[in-house]
């Protein structure tokens, strides 16, 4: 039995039924984790021994009749902004590179209760200002799908070790798109929740308004499950929700039909390759013909919710990297510095002009899901671009790198609503193309039930990458 591309539930399920151990799947996984992460470079920190050791335990567990919960021996990996108790969290840079933390964040504490296994840190864009996963202090990470490719960022490890079969899941963060991006370019699921569903508690903060930690996986029903282990208020944590949290697992259906999609014809023309796009147009008509209705909605100026965003997430990371841009300037990598010294530039007008359109743009599609149940668009306009191409044709228009990536995604983490990628079909050139649905204030339920159906409906979900 090939074990490295299961679903997390599947491996779940083999542990709980002592078809497999715990320890032989850690054991699996640092094996290919050996012998593949010299091809990718997924993972900053891995640790073997603590893994095995946890495994073990998992598994005395098991045979003592004591089930944690429902990720019970499942190895996964965390994005390194993740606080571990014992195991060094970096933030991709410099400065935290020896930093050991003496307790879990909430999140990971949370994964560990359901029975989860840790086995080891992935890479990123130093302290997730980027969307590339290129990283002068632990190195670049590369595409599964094409080593010529960036995966995406700055969550591109955690994407990266899901595709590669490197981990059963990981966990990511969202500001501008860091799960969605890489989740699209390496051909995984991901989601970002609502704001506030999940903890950010013991999170390294990159912007304290548009971070969105989520689940990065190879399936919706993946994606489900760990938002349920992950979500819920923590007193720790102002900014969550006090909302139950949904049994979205037991929610999720392939029946879509009178489900309402919301496409806007002028917004997904702009900025996407005639790839993506009929990818796009054909991942609709799958949905069509499962039952649901397309509805024509017209999305608010995403050129000023753009602006707003980036105004807000360098001012307030501007804020938490003062003293360090003071007195250790020469330890960042100089493009991140550059980002972080623009937001201590921003005025405090600019700053309430941004929160201002906010509040208009986050109103604006509120009153769009008053007349539709999801959102769908590209999740990135344009496959995976080289490693060091700054500028991509996007269907002959020359766009940044970041900007044609971050189109359909940095507005819904300005608006703190739930989003979701699913894989919906390939470049000619064999790379992943993503489709995002989108859905209103703390109704995760509806886009997970949406993406189910689809990628019940299709296969893209089961391809994998050449790496083995």
């Amino acid at each position: 039995m090939s074990l490295e591309y299961l679903s997390a539930s599947a491996l779940a399920e083999l542990v709980a039924g002592r078809e497999v151990s715990s320890e032989e799947l850690v054991a699996l996984f640092v094996e290919r984790i050996e012998r593949l992460e010299p091809e990718v470079n997924a993972y900053i920190t891995v640790a073997p021994e603590a893994a095995l050791a946890e495994a073990r335990s998992r598994d005395a567990e098991l045979a003592a009749g004591q089930r944690r919960g429902p990720l019970h021996g499942v190895p996964l990996a965390l994005k390194d902004l993740f606080d571990t108790k014992g195991m060094r969290t970096t933030a991709g840079s410099r400065i935290l590179r020896e930093r050991v933390p003496d307790r879990d964040a909430t999140t990971v504490a949370k994964l560990r209760a359901a029975g989860a296994v840790i086995i080891g840190k992935t890479n990123l864009n130093e302290f997730a200002a980027g969307g590339t996963t290129e990283n002068l202090t632990f190195g670049d990470t590369l595409n599964p799908w094409d080593r010529s490719r960036i995966p995406g960022g700055s969550s591109g490890g955690s994407g990266t070790a899901v595709a590669a079969g490197l981990c059963a899941a990981a966990t990511g963060t969202d500001t501008g798109g860091s799960i969605r991006i890489p989740s699209a370019l390496c051909g995984v699921v991901g989601l970002k929740p609502t704001f506030g569903r999940i903890s950010c508690h013991g999170i390294f903060p990159l912007s304290m308004e548009q971070d969105h930690p989520g689940p990065m996986t190879r399936t919706v029903r993946d994606a489900a499950l760990l938002l349920e282990v992950m979500s819920g208020w923590d007193r720790a944590d102002p900014r969550t929700v006090r909302r139950p949290v949904q049994r979205y697992t037991q929610r999720l259906s392939k029946d879509v039909r009178g489900l309402r999609i919301g496409v806007d014809e002028g917004y997904i023309n702009e900025g996407v390759t005639p790839e993506v796009r009929g990818a796009f147009d054909r991942a609709v008509d799958v949905l069509l013909d499962l039952g649901a209705r397309l509805v024509e909605v017209e999305v608010p100026d995403v050129s000023e919710a753009r602006e707003a965003s980036l105004v807000i997430w360098r001012t307030e990371g501007a804020l938490q990297h003062e003293e360090w841009l003071e007195t250790r300037p020469e330890d960042y990598n100089p493009g991140v510095r550059e980002r972080f010294e623009k937001g201590l530039e921003i005025s405090g007008i600019d700053y309430a002009r941004a929160q201002k359109t906010r509040r208009s743009v986050t109103r604006a599609f509120e009153m769009i899901f008053d007349e539709v149940d999801v959102l769908a668009t590209p999740t990135c306009g344009i496959p995976a671009p080289r490693a060091g191409q700054d500028v991509v044709d996007a269907a002959g228009e020359d766009l940044n790198v970041l900007t044609a990536l971050a189109r359909f995604t940095r507005v819904f983490n300005l608006t703190g609503l739930p989003a979701i990628t699913v894989p919906c079909g390939f470049s000619d050139d064999g790379l992943p193309i993503g489709l995002q649905f989108v859905g209103a204030a703390l109704d995760e339920t509806t886009i997970l039930r949406a993406a189910y159906a689809y990628e019940s409906a299709t296969t893209w979900s089961r391809r994998k990458p050449p790496v083995d």
